[in-house]
């Protein structure tokens, strides 16, 4: 185990426990914390070990923020440094998505919680909205004429899957995988494809099988499956959680979706987390904790498995490209979730105007945070619930 006379073990498991404690803001905010705390203001972890992490991070699939954590965890401390740094930063967090869960069991027929959730359900749909533009602008390209006109074919592949969520309701991995492939090999094919007209490529996956499990074996079968496809922030794995959980295995019906992605954006740590809270309401506490353990751990071994060699990796042209086609994907099929439940979730007339609302406090207050609006909101449910 390597030792930096920078820091401790314990300290950097303590930093993170507390992060994912008070951490509020989702994935962006997230790692700009981790380089404010441990780069600028700790000076722990170098700017190009930061760098590293990140690109690591947006590389593989899963979520954003867990995954840098982890990355930094095994910088020092390798293999126990990232377990202990990505238990830390998700633990919090999933206690308390677990404790929401008990809570929204217990008394969420309630004529208030029913009215608390009828303005966070709007409120929620603003907020994703907003961070579909927010990761448009940052993945795909800005809205001017020069930048679209240069990135086209990313444009075409998140049009594409936006239109194709909208359809089917459904999030469709392989579509990913095409994208990905299709861009890797017009922008930056492997020498072998370079060489030969026809080339061998080969996709990790998992055969499906009917068989007749058990709940905790389909929602281990099916958050694994989240982890280990899902590319870009918290927020991407939304359309994908909203296929299996609502459409396709009928778990939560649609007003439970949406109170369970508010969930996860009043709590702090990373957005990822609301898959506890999901599999709290499917199958209590054990169900909670194999989905969020589905979850991460494909995060966890994809990290683990890579960060030594990662240097090499990342200055590799086609990976950099398979992954741009994929997250231009992602990010339209979020953009197309956020068209499908908006329009279930948005029933009337106060509904519709709290979501604008939403949007444009994110836009024009610059300080406000996801947590700030959920609270509002859910006051303002309550007032036109008791007030009609």
């Amino acid at each position: 185990m390597a030792v930096n006379n920078k820091y401790t073990l314990k300290e950097l498991v303590y930093y993170f426990l507390k992060l994912g404690t008070i951490g509020f803001g989702g994935p962006v905010a997230l790692v700009g914390y981790m380089h404010r705390d441990l780069v600028e203001k700790r000076k722990w972890i170098t700017e190009e070990e930061y760098r590293e992490g990140l690109a690591l991070a947006q590389l593989a699939p899963g979520p954003l923020a867990a995954q840098l954590s982890i990355y930094l965890g095994f910088v020092h401390y390798r293999i126990l440094g990232a377990t202990l740094a990505g238990v830390a930063f998700v633990l919090p967090s999933f206690i308390m998505v677990v404790l929401l869960g008990m809570a929204y069991q217990l008394y969420g027929g309630l004529p208030w919680m029913q009215a608390v959730f009828y303005g966070v359900g709007a409120g929620v749909i603003g907020i994703i909205a907003m961070s579909s533009y927010k990761l448009t602008i940052k993945s795909v390209s800005k809205f001017n004429r020069a930048d679209i006109r240069k990135n086209w074919l990313l444009w075409v592949f998140y049009i594409v899957a936006a239109v194709v969520t909208v359809i089917t309701k459904a999030e469709q991995v392989l579509l990913f995988v095409l994208a990905g492939l299709i861009y890797m090999l017009v922008k930056a094919p492997p020498k072998a494809v370079k060489k030969q007209p026809i080339a061998n490529f080969f996709i990790l996956g998992i055969g499906f099988w009917q068989f007749e499990w058990n709940t905790l074996g389909k929602i281990a079968w099916f958050f694994a499956k989240a982890g280990a496809f899902v590319f870009g922030s918290g927020l991407a794995i939304v359309p994908f959680l909203h296929g299996g959980v609502v459409t396709e295995n009928h778990w939560l019906t649609e007003n439970q979706f949406i109170d369970a992605v508010a969930v996860a954006m009043i709590t702090p740590g990373p957005v990822v987390i609301t898959v506890g809270f999901i599999g709290y309401l499917i199958n209590g506490f054990a169900g909670a904790s194999v989905a969020a353990l589905a979850t991460f751990i494909p995060c966890y071994l994809f990290t683990i498995v890579l960060a030594p060699s990662f240097k090499k990796i990342a200055r590799n042209s086609s990976v950099k490209a398979f992954v741009d086609g994929i997250t231009a994907a992602v990010i339209g099929a979020l953009v197309g979730a956020v068209i499908v439940i908006a329009s279930r979730s948005i029933a009337d007339i106060p509904t519709a105007l709290i979501a604008i609302a939403s949007v444009l406090s994110l836009i024009y207050i610059k300080k406000i945070q996801e947590p700030q609006i959920i609270i509002a909101t859910a006051l303002v449910g309550l007032i036109i619930k008791n007030w009609m």
